[in-house]
């Protein structure tokens, strides 16, 4: 029996993760359950699952989801904030931590799993964006088991030799990773087309479920930046050796190119609930609730090279994974700000690159020798961006 803390429960992985737990209750078992603010989902998750905790974001949201706790008779007790959201990903009861929280706050408690020497199961990109070299080296320090959720890096890890984290990928003839992008919401739209979209449109991603955020990111193909970035720590390649595939269907998740002219692919359903299980059981395989993959309704796969014109976020990323330091750090908090002023219409679709590359270009790139560092990195960056978007609203 694996106990199991859901950082990020009420977002669309946290969902997704309770779903396979629910179908394997001989299996799983929830120690703890965190949400920023959706307290209402929580208080009904703590029904279901009867974690030890339920983490919030301040002391008024806890006070009322211990309330709501109380009234329905479940045991869960209400905490709050950043220490607690450490104390439940590192408790001596744990076993694996589902890291899930979208964006910079999921650094900090990941990385208290991470030197507890938890088993991780890696949603949240932005802590290898911002931090992949502390992250990478304290993996290594504490003995944590370190796998990836994202479709696009479970794909490639599937696809992988599995004896390739003891050598390097030269050495069990690896020549590159294919990473696969659904191409979102606008692609085949020009740069001028995109001037007007809106955020409803930019969040109608034609193949995944996703939060608002990460839809932008996807409409933007900055996601796919901060996931070829996420994908040089974990497999420990540069960025020339990551190649971007626009794969309108998502069916083919990611691919691994060999030297002898192989080229291995995972394929499924969209659908998160295959890497989620994937990652649970590894090395075992369970069933996760999603349908079989049927070839012949599918009857075509179609590829394509990003247009990088059109989508200047993914060359803004592979310029910040090529210079290194705290570039990707920079990178990823001036795209959260920019983003979010969209999210608010501030901001046009097409100004949140200009806003990044802005940011890119004002701040000195450093190598950050300590979280304190990349979390400094990480102020600057939105105290910068967050003052240009005003200006550009005058």
């Amino acid at each position: 029996m694996q106990m199991i803390t859901v950082l990020g429960a009420t977002g669309s992985i946290g969902i997704s993760t309770l779903d396979v737990i629910a179908r394997h209750p001989d299996k799983y078992a929830v120690f703890a359950l965190s949400a920023h603010t959706q307290i209402n989902k929580l208080a009904e998750q703590c029904q279901q699952f009867n974690p030890k905790f339920a983490v919030v974001s301040d002391a008024v949201l806890a006070d009322q989801l211990q309330a709501k706790l109380r009234a329905c008779g479940c045991a869960t007790e209400a905490i709050y904030g950043v220490d607690a959201l450490c104390q439940v990903s590192s408790d001596a009861a744990v076993d694996t931590v589902m890291a899930a929280i979208v964006g910079a706050a999921g650094l900090v408690p990941t990385l208290a799993a991470v030197h507890a020497g938890k088993k991780i199961l890696l949603a949240n990109k932005e802590a290898l964006v911002m931090a992949g070299g502390l992250f990478m080296q304290a993996v290594a320090d504490s003995g944590s088991m370190l796998l990836p959720i994202d479709s696009e890096h479970n794909a490639i890890f599937q696809c992988l030799p599995t004896d390739y984290g003891t050598s390097s990928g030269a050495d069990r003839g690896v020549e590159k990773l294919l990473l696969s992008a659904s191409g979102g919401p606008f692609r085949g739209m020009s740069l001028e087309q995109m001037h007007s979209v809106t955020p409803d449109q930019a969040c109608a991603h034609p193949n995944w479920s996703m939060g608002r955020k990460i839809s932008v990111d996807s409409a933007s193909l900055m996601n796919k930046g901060l996931e070829l970035i996420e994908a040089c720590w974990l497999f420990a390649v540069p960025e020339q050796s990551i190649e971007v595939v626009v794969h309108p269907q998502s069916i083919i998740h990611s691919l691994v190119q060999y030297a002898d002219g192989s080229v291995l692919a995972q394929l499924g359903n969209p659908d998160m609930r295959t890497p989620i299980a994937h990652a649970l059981a590894w090395p075992q395989r369970i069933e996760s609730g999603v349908a079989h993959l049927d070839l012949f309704e599918i009857a075509r796969l179609d590829f394509e090279k990003p247009d990088m014109r059109a989508f200047p976020c993914l060359a803004i990323a592979r310029a910040a994974a090529q210079a290194g330091g705290d570039a990707a750090t920079i990178l990823n908090a001036a795209n959260e700000v920019a983003v979010q002023a969209f999210l608010d219409q501030r901001i046009g679709f097409t100004q949140i690159a200009a806003v990044v590359k802005e940011t890119l270009n004002r701040q000195a790139v450093s190598e950050p020798e300590s979280l304190e560092a990349v979390q400094e990195s990480d102020n600057q960056a939105r105290l910068y961006s967050s003052a240009y978007i005003t200006r550009l609203e005058k």
